[in-house]
């Protein structure tokens, strides 16, 4: 028996005394019974509330007869792809194959489907027509409604209809899944949950929605599904647009309304509000229950899980982010009020630390979404919601924005200076703009000096500010003003330490042109990237939106986008444009754009002029 440990199967319950469970979590990751892992948090948040979980991990999904291992659960099935997104975690942003699964034992793949809430939940519906399936995690979270998928190019319904399942629980779940339990325990029928908020639910009756908004009917929103009919294609794409707005101004649990939309079989699909908060006091608690804080023992053969090695001495401070980075699906998910832990309770896991062999006295990072972020971001957010009109950090920092970074300075002191501890490391990413705009404490000063090991890794994302526009990003000035004051620290403090930009190709917004100011800029500073994020069109985010519409769906105004894979190997080149490989893509991209002074020796060349037998262009060479 894996003792301390949830149990993995029917002999594993039976050696816990108990007869039966009350619901089954199936999950597509393997099991780590760790905070960083969503399923270890609502399992054993359930625990606490007297429930008895049985954890399903990775079933063989090609065997009807999977999701029998501990019979029929009393309450339900729980059912996660698991971190990510399984399509994310399955395919790069190329639609090729991925080589590892980190959340998989030995980083194995091929050990849970695509599409894994899908999949796992019309298993459970064979094997069990009656039973409450509730859908949770990332993958069910941000298709909860009608969703553009990138992997097949078309709008697809909600996953609650796809998935057979009666409720999804969307964003981080702690709070609704004990209500759903609770009310499943006290013997109300879950097609009669309709009330929670944070959750999705399907009625046939739309007079039994109320205080609700109508989105775009799902017809009208995957019209261009299939049609050569390029005025229908476009209408259809402007209708997905309006809806992903609606959906977009309504992720606040202060001021989210509720939301639905009706597919032709004659489902609605409700979105109820978004479910509050947790205070400081909740996320002690969630952090404080009994984890083992180590992958099953079972895995143990197999060189256990991946994705716990590079978290295991790292601490979530925080969770929400502010930021709202169009990429980034968190407004989605976690939202933007930013939820953090007390000192005393990171303070007493870090303690904890020093109890494993494997410690070495060095702590990874310290932060969450956004390192520094631990209080909302200012005092009206809670009572009057996030602003509609305008974002906190774009176009420039608001003025009523609390900007003291002095609580997470105490924070990194007390922890560096606990005995064992040898370095505190802060890897998550920072807000530039945010740093620069506290004039309250030195805090790049004590950063640099004490929590950076030679680079420190932010994310401009770009330089054009025509692209950062579209990112939601601050001008490249702030970038360029950030950095001056980093140097300008380490000169003082006599470190050799620099900062590391991340960057993204083929963002909506980006063309040519602005590909190329990218490379003249990393030229002129002498930076030579060795990892470029290709965008990638993931659920939940307003880039994606742009992504498949064309439209910006914050303004609805017209947005270029690169979609054909040539020009966006153009793009990605020019960033690495040093690399003798790319030569060729450079120069056709520079070409093409009227940018031959770029092709020589001179020092502001990019690249050398083709030799004789090198004069075809990249899609000659390819034909």
């Amino acid at each position: 028996m894996a003792e301390g440990f949830l149990p993995l199967n029917r002999k594993e319950m039976r050696e816990k005394g108990w007869q039966e469970v009350d619901f089954v979590y199936v999950c597509g990751d393997a099991y780590v019974d760790h905070p960083s892992f969503g399923a270890a948090i609502i399992c054993r948040l359930l625990e606490r509330h007297g429930f008895k979980v049985g954890l399903l991990c990775q079933p063989d999904w090609k065997d009807p007869d999977s999701m029998k291992v501990y019979g029929e659960p009393r309450l339900g099935f729980l059912v996660s792809s698991g971190n990510m997104d399984s399509m994310v975690n399955h395919y790069s942003v190329t639609k090729h194959r991925r080589k590892v699964d980190a959340y998989s034992p030995g980083g194995q793949t091929g050990r849970r489907p695509d599409r894994a809430v899908i999949v796992y939940g019309n298993l459970i519906r064979q094997a069990y027509p009656d039973t409450a399936i509730i859908a949770g995690g990332l993958e069910a979270s941000l298709r909860r409604l009608g969703h553009y998928d990138y992997w097949d190019d078309r709008v697809r319904r909600s996953i609650l209809l796809d998935a057979s399942a009666d409720l999804v629980s969307y964003g981080m779940g702690e709070h609704s899944i004990i209500e759903i339990a609770e009310a499943l325990d006290s013997g109300i029928p879950v097609g009669d949950v309709t009330f929670i908020d944070g959750t999705v639910y399907k009625t046939r009756v739309e007079e039994d929605i109320y205080d609700a908004i109508r989105l775009p009917d799902y017809a009208a929103v995957s019209a261009a599904n299939g049609t050569t009919d390029p005025h229908i294609a476009q209408k259809a794409k402007k209708a997905y647009a309006r809806s992903f707005q609606i959906q977009y101004e309504n992720t606040d649990p202060v001021t989210g309304r509720r939301l639905y939309e009706a597919y032709e079989d004659g489902w609605f699909v409700v979105q109820n509000p978004p479910a509050k908060p947790l205070t400081m006091q909740e996320m002690d608690d969630v952090y404080a229950l009994p984890y083992m804080r180590a992958w099953h023992p079972s895995y143990e053969k197999a060189g256990g899980i991946p994705a716990f090695s590079e978290i295991k001495f790292s601490l979530t401070s925080n969770r929400g982010c502010y930021g709202e980075c169009n990429f980034c699906a968190l407004t989605f998910h976690e939202g933007r009020v930013v939820q953090a832990r007390s000192h005393e309770s990171i303070l007493e896991e870090a303690k904890g630390y020093r109890e494993d062999p494997d410690f070495k006295g060095y702590i990874h990072d310290v932060g969450g979404p956004t390192a520094e972020f631990r209080r909302p971001a200012c005092k009206k957010q809670l009572t009057l919601g996030a602003c509609k009109d305008r974002h906190c950090l774009y176009p420039t920092v608001c003025p009523n924005l609390d900007t003291d970074h002095s609580d997470y300075l105490e924070l990194l002191r007390k922890l560096r200076t606990l005995p064992g501890v040898k370095r505190v490391f802060v890897r998550s990413g920072i807000r530039y703009d945010v740093v620069l705009a506290d004039h309250k404490t030195h805090f790049l000063k004590e950063l640099a000096e004490h929590h950076v090991s030679g680079q420190l890794r932010v994310a401009p994302e770009h330089v054009s500010d025509a692209v950062l526009s579209k990112i939601g990003k601050p001008s490249v000035n702030v970038y360029n003003q950030f950095v001056k004051e980093f140097e300008k620290v380490n000169a003082e403090l006599g470190k050799d330490q620099y900062v590391v930009p991340y960057l993204i190709s083929s963002h909506p917004g980006s063309r040519l042109r602005d590909a190329i100011a990218l490379a003249e800029y990393l030229n002129k500073h002498k930076l030579s990237p060795k990892q470029v994020q290709d965008f990638y069109p993931t659920p939940g985010t307003v880039s994606t939106c742009m992504y498949y519409t064309g439209y910006d769906p914050l303004t609805m105004n017209e947005v270029f986008v690169a979609r054909d894979p040539h020009e966006k190997a153009m793009q990605r080149a020019l960033i690495q444009y040093r690399d003798p490989k790319n030569f060729g893509l450079v120069r056709e991209a520079l070409t093409l754009a009227h940018r031959t002074d770029l092709i020589g020796y001179g020092p502001g060349c990019l690249v050398p002029p083709a030799k004789p037998n090198q004069r075809k262009t990249s899609k000659e060479k390819h034909r």
